[in-house]
């Protein structure tokens, strides 16, 4: 996984509550077990018309908005606890979704594939969801290290876990984490090994 520390961008407000995972992802997509191309298809039933044509009203075909942070109402990830949709977020090139409140599962797998989910009291999502509609060019800062979100609205802290929080600064996997560990493990195994 990437490393990441910190992040100053522009954000995409997408103010929609209760935004499921067949929304990320919609089921029909969910054949390959590769991640290679789900970004191709975030949103993919609210980005084009049943035509194939791009839906000009939905944010993510608006030029005036991009950026690595997605903005989302309430309860971001809820439905279903398919990894596929971490897989399409990040595919497109999102390294953070900030939200009010994230379903345990997404949340779970959003760290997993390099996403930080940050979470942000109600009223400071609304705040920020309005900034951003109102200028897209507005610039949101993400600093992991000491799990502060800062923009024109203001300063927030949000939690993550510290194991994550260490992955993600290190851009481990679970795997990477283990054998970043290894001179300390093979070591316990020396002191603590029984003589036969």
């Amino acid at each position: 996984m990437e490393k990441f520390t910190k992040l100053t961008e522009t954000a995409v407000p997408l103010p929609v509550e209760n935004i499921d995972t067949d929304q990320i992802i919609p089921a029909r997509f969910l054949k390959a077990t590769d991640k290679k191309g789900f970004g191709d298809n975030v949103f993919r039933d609210w980005r084009f018309n049943k035509d194939g044509s791009k839906n000009a009203d939905f944010v993510l075909n608006n030029d005036a908005y991009s950026g690595p942070i997605l903005v989302a109402g309430d309860n971001f990830g809820c439905g279903s606890s398919r990894e596929h949709a971490a897989w399409a977020l990040a595919g497109y090139g999102f390294k953070v979704v900030v939200s009010s409140f994230f379903a345990d599962i997404f949340k779970g797998n959003a760290l997993n594939n390099g996403i930080l989910p940050v979470m942000v009291t109600s009223d400071y999502l609304k705040s920020l969801l309005k900034t951003i509609k109102e200028n897209p060019k507005t610039k949101v800062t993400i600093d992991l290290e000491e799990q502060v979100i800062d923009s024109e609205v203001g300063q927030q802290s949000f939690d993550i876990d510290p194991y994550k929080k260490v992955c993600m600064i290190n851009g481990y996997d679970d795997i990477d984490y283990l054998l970043s560990k290894k001179e300390t493990i093979e070591t316990f195994e020396k002191e603590r090994k029984i003589a036969v």
